[in-house]
């Protein structure tokens, strides 16, 4: 039979379109994050994780615009959420308690409840001028609020118990979750309180926490199994000496937060502190989101870099100029987040199995009464010393934790060759 050229190139067309070359080339493997979510569930319940985070960053705020603006006082407004924070120092743990004996669903929606209510109380008090011990009374009823980033990563840690790697790209994921709620969180609260109405920013967070919540807890499958009958050292004591070390870290962040707001003021760009501070948490964020792409490093290693890096704001501030010290602020950030992965994870590690939400709620218990501490001082290092001196302080406070890290470090090498 004879064959044409044209057939020869009809034919052969179809050949140069699936050239071998191209077809043996290997399918592209899916990135670490893009494994993570395609977990049954997993988008499920990080989406309820999200919505109900957001409020953490926004409670404080609008609790001091909301008070401020109607009862004209900041002092009172920021012993209300003073008292709050302490009430939360206390009660967060046994709720994290009851959340791995009983499990998540069963008692975060009636906790998320309790702190609903006591954000609606608060905002009925001050709007009918109820008497100031009433605001008080409201505001450490939200203490019952779940851990959420707790609750999130022991899910995580219960689906990934056979894969480190993702269990560290998941934890780096847990981590930019967090800088994105306080990123985010006060910038919303301070423009609904402002554009809105003064109660706004409350009873939006309130709203988010339990839709959150319950979308959260509506995916069961992915839920860690309770442990009602755990026995074994407390998470207190397993977690030794890293409590210190959040202690530190938490002096690091709250002595930043209050020298870069007052260096700030003090050159006349005080209305450029939300940007300036938000840049600081996206530089933390996007570095979480890289180094859960990456190999994990040591804890002592990790904290060497942020040692370092909170040496840079010291220097910047010193120039008077706002470009240096916004630069500078935006590399300590990106120091944080990889310090702050590693140590969870290392929370994770010596935590008793079955009190992993406890042990985690203890050291965030630990990180907020460090920055209290930290903020205080530095308060009081501005009033004496100006507002480029105390950036020695999250600098110190760094090394501070440098140092706790490499004992605990020391400390846990000895136990395992002993053991």
């Amino acid at each position: 039979m004879a064959v044409s050229g044209t057939t020869l190139v009809l034919v052969a067309a179809p050949a140069r379109r699936e050239h071998p070359a191209r077809a043996a080339q290997p399918t592209r493997a899916p990135g670490p994050y893009r494994r993570l979510f395609a977990l049954p569930g997993t988008r499920g319940f990080t989406a309820g994780n999200l919505i109900a985070r957001l409020p953490m960053g926004m409670f404080g705020v609008s609790a001091v615009m909301m008070i401020a603006g109607q009862r004209g006082s900041y002092a009172l407004a920021g012993a209300v959420v003073a008292v709050g924070l302490a009430a939360t120092a206390l009660v967060a743990p046994w709720t994290a308690r009851l959340v791995d004996r009983h499990g998540q669903a069963r008692v975060a929606v009636p906790a998320t409840l309790i702190a609903v209510l006591g954000s609606l109380s608060l905002i009925a008090c001050v709007r009918t001028g109820a008497p100031a011990w009433t605001l008080f009374a409201s505001y450490a009823a939200t203490a019952t609020t779940p851990n959420i980033g707790g609750m999130s990563r022991a899910r995580w840690t219960h689906l990934l118990r056979a894969d480190p790697a993702s269990r560290h790209t998941a934890m780096s994921f847990e981590q930019a979750a967090d800088e994105l709620a306080y990123m985010l969180g006060p910038v919303a609260a301070a423009f609904l309180c402002t554009a809105a109405f003064p109660e706004a920013g409350t009873l939006a967070g309130a709203v988010l926490l339990l839709a959150g919540m319950l979308v959260f807890t509506a995916h069961r499958a992915t839920e860690p199994p309770p442990a009602p009958a755990v026995r074994g050292p407390s998470p207190l004591r397993a977690l030794g000496g890293m409590l210190p070390l959040f202690l530190a870290l938490g002096a690091m962040f709250g002595s930043m937060e209050i020298t870069s707001i007052a260096h700030l003021g003090a050159h006349g760009l005080g209305a450029l502190s939300g940007p300036v501070l938000a840049l600081q948490a996206a530089g933390s964020f996007a570095a979480g989101l890289l180094y859960g792409t990456l190999r994990p490093r040591t804890l002592p290693a990790c904290l060497g870099v942020l040692g370092f890096a909170m040496t840079l704001p010291l220097a910047a501030a010193a120039t008077g100029s706002l470009l240096p010290l916004a630069a500078a602020l935006l590399l300590a950030g990106m120091a944080t987040a990889p310090v702050m992965v590693t140590a969870m994870s290392r929370v994770h590690a010596v935590t008793p199995p079955g009190r992993l939400n406890e042990g985690m709620t203890l050291a965030v218990t630990a990180l907020f009464a460090g920055i209290a501490a930290g903020s205080a001082t530095a308060g009081s290092a501005i009033d004496h010393l100006g507002t480029t001196a105390p950036y020695a302080l999250p600098a110190a406070a760094a090394l501070l934790a440098l140092l706790l890290g490499a004992t605990a470090t020391v400390r846990a090498w000895g136990a395992s060759s002993a053991g």
